[in-house]
């Protein structure tokens, strides 16, 4: 696995921001657990070469791909595309589609559109430091032992070619299995 860390430390803001991050996203999840909240988010998994680019939030244990909300209005596509200018500083670039992936994740109802970019190598990275505090470009063959969120481990699932299993709440529509639904703990976004 190889690490990638801000370009620079973090500032006082950026601490602030973290904490505010930290504890905003558990009193979040309780909130749309109440209320039974919806969520539509997109992702994007990263090739460079072989390996496959994952996110450290401040405030969630799980790695992630770039990506977050869709917005009122805009397009699944059009949402990737900003979340990876936000979250590592990624000019637009042309990404495939890759499938939508429905689950039960941070306490809410969650539909994840997903996207691919294949890349030969991996440009400068600038980690905004607030809401992503690292970055790893991972072999396939270490996935397995990491905590990876929902949309990931569906995505992984899919690529794959295999079914999902019980223990991960997937909504298999992706990958043709119209029947299989699973669990998994956390989300997208």
């Amino acid at each position: 696995m190889q690490i990638i860390a801000p370009t620079q430390p973090a500032t006082w803001l950026d601490l602030g921001w973290q904490w505010t991050y930290r504890l905003g996203f558990p009193l979040g999840r309780t909130i749309w657990h109440v209320r039974r909240n919806r969520h539509e988010g997109a992702v994007v998994a990263l090739h460079v070469g072989p390996k496959l680019l994952l996110l450290k939030s401040s405030y969630r244990a799980a790695w992630n791909f770039p990506g977050g909300t869709i917005r009122r209005g805009e397009t699944p596509e059009a949402a990737a595309t900003r979340e990876l200018g936000e979250e590592i500083g990624l000019p637009p670039c042309p990404l495939q589609p890759a499938g939508i992936v429905c689950g039960k994740w941070d306490g809410r109802r969650d539909r994840v559109h997903l996207f691919e970019l294949r890349l030969d190598e991996l440009p400068a990275l600038r980690l905004d430091n607030r809401e992503i505090v690292g970055a790893a470009l991972v072999e396939p063959t270490e996935l397995s032992g990491m905590k990876l969120t929902g949309p990931v481990t569906a995505y992984l699932i899919g690529a794959q070619g295999a079914a999902p299993s019980p223990s991960d709440h997937v909504d298999a529509q992706r990958f043709g299995h119209p029947t299989a639904r699973a669990r998994s703990g956390t989300g997208s976004a």
